[in-house]
């Protein structure tokens, strides 16, 4: 029997709102809220920083175009240092727009309020002292204060007019930062020899006697580290500037202290460490903003176009088509619509609010508990960051840092990320079978013939990722602008199509491949594959021809996003034309704007998050920390990867709470990674293993910060739901041991040459000796092992399982999933380590089936309590 609706949830008023989304979203990324004319300049500066990626992305560093009657008018060609300090640049300005200042919640803001009450109690009101203080808090209210975060305040324009400088400096002089990379920053000229008109400032003492390029470099690293405090909190500010400090006090830790002697480096100057971490590419504008500008960005617009074209709905209708008359349909629907969100969105926090707000309150109905609704939800939304093909920010830094083909790392990722689905797929079945819930009515629920047929044009952006990404072997940058390109393409299409245009749509798109064609053969190429290459933009141009021609036809097919239609009635009501916002061109403009604009805000706080973890692998470098590091964790490890995995596994945790995946990454690989490489751990599998558990954060207690948005729109405790998404998410902590262990589940074999290893392929399926017992036996094993792992934690599988019948399921999920984590010390004393894997998978196997056997004879006999149990 299903639990009994709790009297003080009113389920009619679970779902929230566009509008309560939207603000759930900016309390907890804690974005203001502008309007006006400064919105409208913030909106121009995001859509340009997406213009300046997707040109990147198209056309590379030179910034030049044909012009009519002139010819070839070139603005720019940019060196990769350039193009990555105008990256973060553009990430800056934005997010001093976006985050204010101070919430007036903080440390400093609640007890610095205290103080005006209290001089105004203790002198009286008439005092001087407290008019004195009462004009001082005005004068930094006006200066910095924005408790309703509804306003840019003037230290954030000198912040960003600061931003635009460094910019600048690097565009204009970069020449001067060439030669003072090798001869250092000293050897620059001053601000009033750079700018003549800024001259008489060279009398100052600090000012006369830096150079610009070294004052410039100071206030770029104290900008990236306020940003980071704004977009990402506190801690990680410091923990980030403590990396800083350590650069320069690191020589005054003693040699001969144990353990911590290693950690000692030799003394440098500001001006070298300066120089290093803003004027070279090893800091600020190393490999993770390199990966930002090549992948990151472009992929954030991708997701940003697919969810603005109104797929976010439609994925979300799919999952409820497929699984919605399910039992436990609702939960199951949950995981299939963050699966696919997932591959759209990066942000564990963004898919839980957005796919959340329509899944957790049909969970609830359907008989669920909050808080498990709740986890549900945040827990297949974290995974998000895991499932291929995009699989968030961290993947691309993947590719870069092991230098692996993107196409071999979501292969890879495959197997691993469809065995955590999978798990909680089978612990919401588990839940439903023992509390009775059933699936939805089937009246609340499409057909998926219909539905598919509807929205087709949604899996075609995805089926052509995948086709540039692995069949044609593209770069990421130019498969992820192809794919936008479709999307944008194909939106147009679906905008303009409908039963009085389609001959006309047809013919408009004949008409240009014609055109296209026709110039090619006098150019004497190959009419066919030119047609092909410019699929995208004659679909484009033919469809916004008619689209222009009848702009008030209507689109049987589209339903933009809702945040779409509202741009274009905002921007209509400001025209003072609001019937512009029914004009299919108007909407299919607002579209663009609105998909570029809501990238570059997506992006901004991955952009300051990238260029203030690039100072930790910096640092590390410059300072030659990296191999003493590595010999100091080794130490700590005593020799053991059992050890240091465990080590790993909670620095991931610990560091990623309330800290975005991608840092987390990025700080750990840089310190931890070499020492697992060590132990002949396959490079992927070491990465892949800190993402993971990097990704666990999200959804652990106390912080979860997945979970919290879940459970605000679930209406439930924040810390329960923490407890329960983390319970759910379990076999993720335990499938990366898996395969770190048996790198088979990865799908890699080890090539001969030293630990490196490869993507398997055909040969080595054929070659069984090989396949079986190193692949299909290590898959099937996690596969059976969540099953065991969702009975342990839910408490039920076809009956009720006692504690101590628990404690055996568990016992066999890790002798099926990774045997070596259980009894590896011991394997070689039973059996030769070569066979230890299949004899422990075979040990587990014939437990784990005779626990199944004797609750499903209990079940039949009925054993098993008819009254529902307390939940696990």
């Amino acid at each position: 029997m299903p639990d009994e609706p709790d009297p003080t949830t009113d389920t009619t008023t679970d779902e929230l709102s566009e509008v309560e989304r939207e603000e759930l979203l900016k309390e907890l990324e804690r974005r203001r809220t502008l309007t006006g004319w400064v919105a409208v300049v913030v909106s121009l500066v995001a859509i340009l920083f997406s213009s300046y990626q997707m040109w990147l992305a198209a056309r590379g560093f030179e910034f030049a175009v044909s012009l009519p009657l002139y010819g070839e008018f070139e603005l720019a060609t940019l060196q990769q240092l350039q193009v990555n300090a105008v990256h973060v640049v553009f990430a800056l300005v934005l997010a001093f727009a976006i985050y204010p200042p101070s919430t007036g919640q903080g440390f400093v803001s609640r007890r610095v309020a205290r103080v005006q009450p209290a001089v105004r109690a203790r002198a009286g009101e008439e005092s001087p002292v407290t008019a004195a203080v009462d004009g001082f808090a005005s004068a930094v209210s006006w200066l910095l204060g924005d408790p309703r975060n509804d306003r840019i305040t003037p230290l954030d324009y000198l912040l960003m007019g600061l931003s635009l400088l460094t910019a600048y400096y690097y565009l204009t002089e970069f020449r001067e930062i060439l030669r003072m990379r090798a001869l250092g920053l000293d050897a620059g000229r001053t601000i009033g020899e750079v700018y003549t008109f800024l001259s008489p400032l060279n009398t100052l003492p600090i000012l006369g006697e830096s150079s610009l390029a070294y004052l410039l470099g100071v206030a770029a690293v104290l900008l990236v580290l306020e940003a980071t405090r704004r977009a990402l909190g506190f801690y990680l500010m410091v923990i980030v500037g403590s990396f800083v400090v350590y650069a320069k006090y690191a020589y005054l830790i003693p040699q001969d202290i144990a353990y911590l002697g290693v950690l000692s480096t030799a003394e440098a100057r500001w001006s070298t460490i300066v120089r290093n971490l803003w004027y070279t590419d090893q800091g600020i504008l190393g490999v993770p903003v390199l990966v930002s500008v090549q992948f990151i960005y472009i992929f954030i617009l991708f997701g940003a176009f697919l969810e603005a074209s109104g797929a976010g709905k439609w994925f979300i209708d799919l999952a409820y088509s497929l699984t919605g008359r399910r039992k436990g349909g609702p939960a199951k629907a949950s995981i299939l619509a963050s699966g696919f969100m997932g591959t759209i969105s990066g942000s564990s926090i963004a898919n839980t609010v957005t796919t959340g707000a329509f899944t957790i309150p049909l969970m609830k109905r359907s008989g669920y508990r909050p808080a498990f609704a709740g986890a549900v939800e945040a827990s297949a939304s974290s995974g998000g960051q895991i499932l291929p093909p995009v699989m968030g920010a961290a993947a691309f830094l993947i590719v870069e840092y092991t230098l692996t083909p993107y196409a071999d790392v979501i292969v890879a990722a495959s197997v691993p990320a469809i065995v955590f689905f999978f798990g909680v797929w089978v612990m919401v079945h588990l839940e439903a079978s023992r509390q009775g819930i059933g699936g939805v009515d089937g009246v609340d629920l499409v057909d998926v013939v219909p539905h598919l047929k509807h929205g087709w044009f949604y899996l075609v952006p995805l089926g052509l990722l995948l086709y540039y990404l692995i069949v044609e072997r593209l770069s990421v940058a130019r498969s992820a602008w192809f794919t936008v390109l479709a999307i944008a393409a194909l939106t147009a299409f679906v905008a303009a199509y409908g039963r009085r245009n389609r001959l006309p749509l047809v013919g408009a798109v004949a008409l240009l491949a014609a055109v296209r064609g026709a110039v090619a053969w006098t150019n004497g190429a190959a009419p066919v594959p030119v047609i092909l290459g410019s699929a995208g933009w004659i679909l484009l141009g033919a469809s916004l021809a008619v689209l222009l021609a009848r702009p008030r036809h209507d689109a049987p097919l589209l339903e933009y996003d809702d945040s779409v239609e509202a741009v274009a009635s905002d921007i209509a009501d400001a025209l003072r034309r609001p019937g512009l916002a029914g004009s299919g061109p108007f909407r299919y403009g607002a579209f663009i704007v609105r998909s570029m604009d809501g990238g570059a805000r997506t992006a901004t706080a991955v952009v300051v998050a990238v260029a203030a973890a690039g100072i930790i692998p910096g640092v590390i470098a410059t300072t030659g920390l990296g191999p003493n590091l590595t010999a100091l964790i080794l130490s700590l490890a005593g020799g053991s990867l059992v050890v240091l995995l465990l080590i790993t596994a909670v620095s991931c945790i610990i560091l990623g709470m309330g800290m975005p995946t991608t840092v987390t990454y990025i700080i750990l690989v840089s310190m931890l990674a070499p020492a697992i490489e060590e132990f002949g751990v396959p490079i992927l599998a070491a990465h892949l293993f800190i993402l993971y558990f990097g990704v666990i954060a999200d959804i652990t207690p106390p912080v979860a910060v997945a979970a919290y948005a879940a459970s605000g729109v679930a209406k439930s405790d924040p810390f329960d739901t923490g407890v329960e998404a983390f319970s759910l998410s379990l076999n993720k902590a335990i499938v990366p041991f898996a395969f770190v262990f048996s790198p088979g589940i990865l799908l890699l074999r080890p090539t001969g040459n030293g630990q490196e290893m490869r993507v398997i392929n055909a040969g080595d399926v054929a070659d069984l000796g090989f396949f079986l017992p190193e692949v299909v036996v290590p898959i099937v094993g996690v596969f059976v092992g969540v099953v065991a792992l969702a009975a342990t934690v839910i408490g039920y599988l076809y009956t009720d399982v006692s504690r101590l019948e628990r404690a055996a399921f568990a016992a066999t999920a890790l002798l099926l999933m990774a045997p070596t984590l259980l009894i590896g010390p011991l394997s070689a004393l039973v059996v030769p380590a070569a066979d230890f894997g299949i004899v422990a998978r075979a040990v587990g196997g014939v437990g784990f089936a005779a626990l199944v056997y004797r609750n499903r004879r209990r079940d039949e006999r009925g054993g098993g309590t008819d009254a529902v149990s307390t939940p696990a």
